[in-house]
């Protein structure tokens, strides 16, 4: 409603009628439709460039998808001389170095996560959490450089032959260790992605409400057993989101698992053999795709790793999401 002066009724003031077209330029004047306008199309620019990028995968894609159809994906044949491909041990190597990754990392990233969230003191929670913030922004060659320089050789005259005589009837540590192979790939990742389960895992326990830790308190339960029994449990699923984040982020590491994994295309019981995985087969040979099929079999390599991280990130935030809520008294 505008404020001017009726000459029928001398210079009283009276409320003049604005409609919709004055009370848009009145927010636009004030700045809120310039800002909400523009925030929408920072939005819609992500879900445009998501977007974007699965339909350019799709369709560069096409001709391996009709050639060899779902025997793509169970097809261990990898031959670009002959038009022959197979994904069958790019995703086994993705899957089996993920898997014994997370087999390490997430109980000592939960593990330090609780210690930090709960027992450690204030100050020194939040400066290893500063430390541990600043070794997940590390590079990935860089942790490819220490695999190569300190994991490898490790493996090589360690761990590698310590595991086959001792372990050496199981088919997971038969035959030679030379170093590079799943189970120092494997190693590497762990390195990576334990920062992703700490930070995440220790954020999500703080949310937890204080009042469940001072109810296990009041009822006569210790700390640790407060920590154990009502707050771990009560960010289950929050931490369950870190573990998501943190397989998304060992399903696409690339440049540290080429330097370290052998890149031999051939699927092996035994994890001190060489492997081969998605992302390192398109570092790898992309370059070097000269035929149409050949580029296009990289291609859906890369659309079939690019949908998996993006739904296991979205599975992550949601979990994560949810224990924020209930921490905050929101329904999740």
């Amino acid at each position: 409603m505008g404020v001017s002066s009726n000459p029928a009724v001398g210079h009283e003031p009276y409320l003049a009628p604005r409609g919709k077209v004055g009370d848009f330029l009145a927010r636009l004047r004030g700045g809120d439709e310039i800002a909400h306008l523009l925030t929408l199309i920072f939005a819609a620019g992500v879900i445009l460039i998501t977007s974007l990028l699965v339909y350019e995968l799709w369709i560069n894609s096409a001709l391996s998808r009709h050639t060899f159809g779902w025997k793509f994906f169970v097809t261990s044949v990898w031959d670009p001389v002959f038009n022959h491909f197979g994904a069958l041990p790019f995703l086994y190597g993705t899957v089996i170095t993920t898997v014994v990754a997370l087999i390490i990392a997430v109980p000592l990233g939960v593990g330090a996560a609780i210690f930090l969230a709960e027992l450690a003191p204030p100050r020194a929670s939040d400066m290893l959490a500063f430390v541990i913030d600043l070794l997940a922004a590390v590079p990935s060659v860089i942790y490819g450089v220490l695999g190569i320089f300190v994991v490898v050789p490790f493996v090589r005259t360690a761990l590698g032959p310590f595991l086959e005589s001792t372990f050496g009837f199981l088919p997971l540590f038969k035959g030679p260790s030379y170093g590079l192979g799943v189970l120092t790939a494997s190693l590497v990742l762990t390195i990576m992605i334990i920062p992703f389960i700490i930070s995440v895992s220790r954020e999500v326990l703080m949310a937890v409400p204080v009042d469940q830790r001072e109810a296990a308190l009041a009822l006569g339960a210790t700390r640790w057993e407060s920590t154990i029994r009502v707050v771990v449990p009560f960010a289950s699923t929050g931490i369950a989101g870190s573990i998501f984040l943190a397989m998304a982020r060992a399903l696409g590491e690339t440049m540290a698992v080429t330097m370290v994994i052998g890149n031999d295309p051939r699927i092996s019981a035994s994890l001190l053999a060489p492997g081969y995985s998605i992302a390192a087969v398109i570092a790898n040979e992309f370059t070097e795709a000269t035929g149409a099929l050949y580029l296009q079999a990289l291609i859906e390599l890369g659309l079939v790793l690019f949908l998996v991280t993006f739904i296991l990130n979205g599975l992550a935030r949601l979990l994560i999401v949810a224990t924020e809520q209930r921490g905050g008294g929101t329904p999740a």
